[in-house]
């Protein structure tokens, strides 16, 4: 994958470029946009801070990686010198914003050192050996699934807002993702609630697995997956790519076991009700301002034919909404974290929910058809 740039001299004995080509400004800023956000603000290692460019038949492959994830896209161009180098991607993207003019000329020395021209404008910048980036994991002979965009997109949506942000549970730190009898399922949880979502999928049973894909993989695949076409996963050696037209990204799985989900699930609900999702998202946002800071929960009360929020707190203020609904099983109270309630609320487009509920103790539940469920914990109700 990686190569040494070359040079040579023309009849006058000057230097002639090892890359140049000519771009769009729009495509150029557009390719950047697309690898710039693995790259962290303070990289261990100057050459992750840098973006690998690639020019070659007619086309820009840039690169960027924090060495646990990799992403790369290729960008139409008009290509004079084929070769490689790389550049610092935020002084990079900084200085292609500003441009002045909509086609961008840039030229490699042998030195790395790359000239930008636009216009009137004139900027050079230093760059780094491409000899020094960090080649990405290659996928000969992996495991392949195909995937929706969309459907995934979706699911990790569903999802994503329950992965835990608590570093000494790190298998946490990531979604859960189960291949198992044609069905993917994906799950988040942090100890306090979980988010699944199940989807049907094609493939072949041999290649039933599970794996953890780590957060900046997930919040990566987010920005770019869209509504078209199909995604490729593929999996080898505990590293995955998703393959998005002539984008991809690579990640390090998450080592380790899962907690089995499916213990924390509550059995056969005592009592159901079906509200509009966009009433007790509303709800719960208002009621919730009054919520104290230190206990940050809000009171459910059932009482037939309706059901009451609530939140007090000392010193400061109380509020309460009753939403009218068809309910006539037993009365009793639950408390609830109100940003927990409000996450998937917030990211399912369902018009009604199913709320499930055992007992005032138990793990309330929020299901969408067969395919989505959320478990939440409550907490201790106040009077």
């Amino acid at each position: 994958m990686l190569a040494i740039l070359w040079f040579s001299t023309d009849s006058t004995g000057k230097k002639r470029s090892t890359m140049k080509f000519k771009i769009s400004r729009e495509a150029l800023q557009t390719g950047i946009q697309n690898v710039i956000q693995v790259v962290g603000s303070r990289s261990t290692l100057p050459i992750l801070s840098n973006v690998l460019i690639e020019a070659s038949q007619g086309k820009i492959r840039m690169t960027t990686t924090d060495l646990d994830v990799g992403v790369s896209g290729e960008i139409e161009a008009d290509v004079e010198v084929e070769g490689r180098t790389t550049l610092p991607v935020k002084r990079l993207s900084s200085i292609v914003g500003v441009l002045p003019a909509s086609e961008v000329e840039i030229t490699v020395d042998s030195k790395n050192v790359a000239t930008i021209t636009s216009g009137p404008s004139f900027f050079k910048i230093m760059g780094l050996p491409e000899s020094e980036f960090p080649a990405l994991p290659t996928f000969e002979g992996a495991q392949e699934f195909k995937i929706s965009q969309s459907e995934l997109k979706s699911a990790l949506k569903k999802t994503s807002y329950a992965i835990s942000t608590d570093e000494t549970r790190y298998v946490l730190n990531g979604i859960f993702l189960s291949f198992h009898d044609q069905k993917l399922t994906l799950v988040a949880t942090d100890g306090r609630r979980l988010a699944l979502v199940e989807n049907a999928l094609e493939y072949p049973e041999a290649q039933d697995c599970d794996i953890i894909i780590p957060t900046k993989a997930v919040s990566e695949l987010q920005r770019q997956l869209s509504e078209n076409e199909s995604v490729i996963l593929q999996l080898k050696d505990n590293q995955v790519c998703f393959q998005l037209g002539n984008k991809f990204i690579v990640s390090k799985l998450i080592d380790g076991s899962y907690p089995n989900y499916k213990q924390v699930i509550p059995g056969q609900a005592q009592e159901r009700l079906e509200i509009d999702r966009s009433i007790l998202l509303d709800t719960t946002k208002r009621v919730s301002l009054l919520a104290s800071d230190k206990s940050n929960s809000i009171k459910i009360e059932f009482r037939h034919g309706e059901i009451s929020l609530s939140a007090n707190t000392p010193d400061v203020g109380e509020s309460s909404e009753a939403i009218p609904i068809d309910y006539s099983g037993k009365e009793f109270a639950i408390a609830f974290n109100p940003d927990f309630l409000m996450a998937p609320l917030r990211n399912i487009d369902s018009t009604t929910v199913n709320f499930d509920f055992i007992d005032e103790m138990s793990p309330g539940v929020i299901r969408v058809g067969e395919d989505f469920l959320y478990v939440l914990m409550p907490m201790r109700v106040t009077n």
